[in-house]
Order: C-alpha cells, then sequence, then structure tokens
C-alpha cells in the first residue's frame, strides 16, 4: 500500500526519456534500453578506447561500455548521474557490464577497482562521487575491493564538461598523487571514470598509480565519446 502510495504521487520516470517506467521496468524503459549505443569495446583488444593511450601510458586493458553523442541518450544519463543524484543509474550500468566483462578471458586479472577521485571541495559541493556506484558493481562483479584511499586529487578544478578539448588537457599532469602501503604493491588497478574524451585525466591517474611498484593499469568508463 505504502509503495502504491509513494508511485502514486512520485511515479518513477525512465532517466533516459523521462516518461513513466512500466512495473517490470526499472531505471530505463525497454525501449531506452534497447536504444543504448552499446560499443562493444570489451572483445576488442585494440579497440578506440585502447588506442587514446598508445604511446602515452603503459595500460592491460580499456573499454568503455556506451558512445557519447551530444544531444544522445548517453549525454542525458551522464547528466541525471552526475548533476541530478541518479546513482542508481551507475548501478545499473556497472552490474551490466560487470557480466560482459567477466566472460572475458583476461591474462592479468584485476586486483582492485579504484574510482577517479573529486577533490574535497567538489565532493562537498556534489555529495558523492559519480562513478563510485559504476565502480561498486564492477568491484563486486569480480569480488575484488574498491579502493577510494589510495588515488587522491590534489587540486580543485572546474568541470571538464564545460572546457574544450584542448582545455581539459591543460595542467592536468600534477592534480593526481597517491597514498600507499606495501599491500598495494604489485596490484593491477582497475580506473573507473564516466566519460572518456581526451584521456588525458585518466593518463595523469595512471601516471600517479604507477609510481606504486609493480603496478599494472586497466580503464574502463561508462562512455567514450564518439
Amino acid at each position: 500500500m505504502i509503495n502504491y502510495l509513494i508511485n502514486l504521487f512520485f511515479p518513477k520516470v525512465c532517466c533516459g526519456c523521462h516518461k513513466l517506467l512500466l512495473q517490470n521496468e526499472t531505471v530505463f524503459c525497454t525501449l531506452c534500453r534497447h536504444e543504448l549505443p552499446l560499443t562493444q569495446y570489451h572483445v576488442d583488444p585494440k579497440n578506440e578506447a585502447v588506442k587514446k593511450f598508445y604511446g602515452k601510458i603503459d595500460i592491460q586493458f580499456a573499454a568503455a561500455l556506451l558512445y557519447f553523442n551530444k544531444k544522445g541518450i548517453v549525454q542525458e544519463l551522464i547528466h541525471n548521474l552526475k548533476y541530478k543524484g541518479h546513482q542508481e543509474i551507475g548501478t545499473v550500468l556497472g552490474s551490466w557490464y560487470a557480466e560482459d566483462l567477466k566472460g572475458l578471458q583476461l591474462k592479468i586479472p584485476f586486483d582492485a577497482v579504484i574510482p577517479v577521485p573529486l577533490h574535497k571541495r567538489k565532493f562537498k559541493e556534489r555529495g558523492y562521487n559519480q562513478v563510485t556506484a559504476f565502480g561498486k558493481e564492477i568491484a563486486s562483479g569480480f569480488e575484488i575491493p574498491f579502493i577510494e584511499n589510495v588515488l587522491i586529487r590534489k587540486l580543485y578544478t572546474k568541470t571538464q564538461s564545460k572546457k574544450n578539448l584542448l582545455g581539459r588537457s591543460e595542467n592536468i599532469e600534477n592534480i593526481f598523487d597517491v597514498e600507499f602501503s606495501e599491500s598495494e604493491h604489485n596490484k593491477h588497478f582497475l580506473i573507473v571514470d564516466d566519460v572518456l574524451t581526451t584521456g588525458a585525466t585518466l593518463e595523469a591517474c595512471s601516471r600517479a598509480l604507477l609510481k606504486i611498484p609493480g603496478a599494472k593499469i586497466s580503464i574502463i568508463c561508462i562512455a567514450m565519446a564518439h
């Protein structure tokens, strides 16, 4: 009865198109679910996400679940996840992608999932890290730790989405650092982020983590600019 009243006065809507969800639908309506532009990068070892880092940094694996296009459904999802508090989007997408990724025969298994961190000031402003729910589902799928206290963001920066591609690449090298103990040595870290654009942020995160002796890096994003 209580759930009926909640749904009556606060009906659940699709996070993609904002239409009312049917009783058996969660987060996305069936139409939006089938219209999500899947990359299938995880089955291609030479995919476009991997190519972003060629000649820049040594990574073991990289992939993104969805293509990101301006004015598209994925932009709407990322906006709702990042600015509207709809962390359930990250949970659902992380659960889906974890199932896909577990089917791969990776040469080097992941040891821990690490989210691209927010600065403390940005975290206070937003109240949450938009990639946490996604990353936790990936970690749960692989039954490995989700670690938030190794990779740290030292500097506060403005929202990347309002910058052009050149602006996103500038002055980012010294933003991140690591705090680790011997227990983090020789680990394969899977970095998770929301949208892969130039790759500058993820490259900087990777360089910081590679300060850890024996560290190996892989990268997973919810979406990649296309």
